[in-house]
């Protein structure tokens, strides 16, 4: 790993092995006692967003009216159930995302994505302020097209108002979400659990016109 440049993706042939044995969690939540792995109730919905460090994002969106509930993982990337130690190393692929299950007749997916722009800086590519690496980098995983249409249409609205704030181009990736991997124990829901923990969201202070 040593000399590895984690601002870079790494090739499916560089990618670490991984295991076939997924990450063991409670599967509760810290905050509201829902599992965190199950389906989304009927009517519901998720997606997958990375917005840099997941210990703030899931914050930010379990707090969200509509809600449901939220876990943190890994996805994007090659490396089956990957460790947190792997995912520093680049070497995966993945980057660290939050789950967000969600009652769109209270909250909409347009809505949502409001808060993700608005909460980080999605121009800067493979890091989020001094969080360097392609974990770190912004994306949104969609389940279906009709979420993708929703997904560009919003990425090309923020993007126009970027630029008349004097901002550059976005570089947030929008694909399909092929896995899910959960995240440790410890990261679940990590700033309920440790109240006083790093948060390194900051916004670009350019509102989102969705």
């Amino acid at each position: 790993m040593f000399g590895y440049d984690r601002t870079r993706m790494p090739s499916a042939e560089e990618a670490l092995t991984g295991r076939d044995t997924p990450m063991s969690i409670s599967g509760v939540h810290h905050v509201n006692d829902r599992d965190i792995s199950s389906l989304p109730p009927e009517g519901f919905e998720d997606i997958v967003l990375g917005l840099g460090c997941f210990w703030g994002a899931e914050r930010l969106f379990w707090q969200l009216p509509g809600v449901w509930v939220t876990a943190v993982g890994y996805a994007g990337g090659y490396t089956p159930n990957p460790t947190y130690d792997e995912v520093c190393t680049g070497k995966t692929g993945h980057a660290e995302v939050v789950r967000v299950v969600f009652n769109p007749s209270e909250i909409s997916l347009a809505e949502l994505l409001k808060v993700f722009w608005e909460a980080h800086d999605p121009t800067q590519g493979m890091r989020q302020g001094n969080d360097i690496g392609n974990e770190y980098r912004s994306m949104i995983l969609v389940r279906n097209e009709k979420q993708r249409e929703i997904a560009r249409k919003s990425l090309e609205e923020y993007e126009q108002a970027l630029k008349k704030g004097g901002k550059g181009a976005i570089t947030t990736g929008i694909d399909d979400l092929n896995a899910f991997y959960y995240a440790e124990e410890y990261h679940q829901q990590y700033l309920s659990k440790n109240p006083m923990g790093y948060c390194g969201l900051k916004g670009t202070g350019v509102s989102c016109p969705i």
